[in-house]
C-alpha cells in the first residue's frame, strides 16, 4: 500500500514537471523569441546563440545540460537528479516542436510580450519546481545554493545569477532589450515562487476550547493529522488550559474550521503561516 503511494506520488510529480517545462517552452517561443527577449540561465545563453547564428535554442539547451545534469548526480539526490532529466528532456523537446508557434502573435507591443512570458515561464518554472524537480540548466546551481542556505528563496536566487545574462544582452542587443529581459525575469521569480508555496503552504492551527478530546479524536480521524496539547495558563484567570497545536495543509483550512465550530461554536482558533514543515506526513522542501 504504501509503495503503490509513492508510485502513484512519482507518476504525479513526472506529469507535473512535464506539463511545466512544456508551458515554460510556451512561454518562450510565444512571447519571448517574438519580441527579441531573453530567458534566465542556460536557456537565455541558448537564445543568444539562436538570435546571432540561428542555432535551434532546443538543441543548445540539450547539450549545455549534460555537465549540469552530472553535477547534479554528483552532488544532489538521485530523485531530484531524475526528475530533472525529465525536466531538461521535456524543456528542450517542446522548445524544438513548438518553435513555429512564435510567429502567431502579432502585437506591437514589447511589454505586453516581457509581462506574459515572465508569467507563463514563471507558472511553468514554478509547477516543476513544486514537484520536485528542474529543467535543468542554473536551476541546479540554484538548488546548490538552496541546499547550503536553507533561508534562500528560489526565484531570489535565480533571478541573482540571470543578472549575467541581462548584462551580456546589454551589450549584445542593446540596453533597452536588456531593460525588458530584466522584468520578464523579475516577474517569473516572483511567480515562480509564489507557485511553489502555494504548493506548499502550510498553516499552525491553535485551539483552544472546552472540549479538548472530542477536538482531538475529530481531527486525528477526519483529517488524519496529529495534534500536539500544550500547558497553559490564562493570565487573568489563572485557570489552566490545554492549547491544542496542529499544522494542516492549507487545502485542509476550511475543514478544520468547521469541524472545530460544529463541536464547539466558543471555541478560540489562532491561525499562523507555517513558513517550511518537515516530518510525518508532509512532503519536503525542494
Amino acid at each position: 500500500m504504501h509503495k503503490g503511494k509513492i508510485h502513484k506520488t512519482n507518476i504525479i510529480d513526472i506529469f507535473f514537471i512535464m506539463l511545466g517545462s512544456f508551458l515554460s517552452s510556451i512561454g518562450v517561443n510565444l512571447f519571448l523569441i517574438h519580441a527579441g527577449l531573453l530567458s534566465g540561465g542556460v536557456t537565455g545563453i541558448a537564445l543568444i546563440l539562436q538570435y546571432l547564428f540561428k542555432i535551434q535554442a532546443g538543441y543548445v539547451v540539450l547539450i549545455l545540460n549534460v555537465p549540469l545534469f552530472l553535477l547534479s548526480l554528483k552532488k544532489l539526490n538521485i530523485k531530484f537528479s531524475l526528475y530533472s532529466l525529465v525536466g531538461i528532456l521535456t524543456f528542450s523537446i517542446s522548445l524544438i516542436v513548438t518553435q513555429p508557434i512564435s510567429n502567431i502573435l502579432n502585437i506591437n507591443d514589447k511589454l505586453l510580450y516581457c509581462i506574459y512570458g515572465g508569467v507563463v515561464n514563471g507558472i511553468g518554472f514554478g509547477l516543476v519546481f513544486s514537484h520536485r524537480g528542474s529543467t535543468g540548466g542554473f536551476d541546479i546551481i540554484s538548488m546548490l545554493i538552496r541546499k547550503k542556505f536553507t533561508n534562500y528563496n528560489i526565484g531570489k536566487i535565480s533571478f541573482g545569477i540571470n543578472l549575467i545574462i541581462v548584462t551580456i544582452s546589454a551589450f549584445i542587443f542593446g540596453l533597452p532589450n536588456a531593460l525588458y529581459t530584466l522584468i520578464t525575469m523579475f516577474i517569473t521569480s516572483i511567480v515562480l515562487d509564489n507557485i511553489v508555496k502555494g504548493f506548499n503552504q502550510s498553516k499552525v492551527v491553535l485551539i483552544i476550547t472546552e472540549k479538548e478530546e472530542e477536538v482531538v479524536k475529530l481531527i486525528m480521524k477526519k483529517l488524519n493529522r496529529g495534534v500536539t496539547c500544550l500547558y497553559g495558563e490564562g493570565a487573568f484567570t489563572k485557570e489552566q488550559k490545554k492549547v491544542l497545536y496542529c499544522i494542516i495543509p492549507l487545502s485542509q483550512l476550511p475543514e478544520i474550521k468547521e469541524l472545530i465550530t460544529n463541536v464547539d461554536k466558543m471555541a478560540f482558533l489562532s491561525i499562523l503561516d507555517a513558513s517550511e514543515v518537515q516530518g510525518k506526513g508532509f512532503r519536503p522542501s525542494i
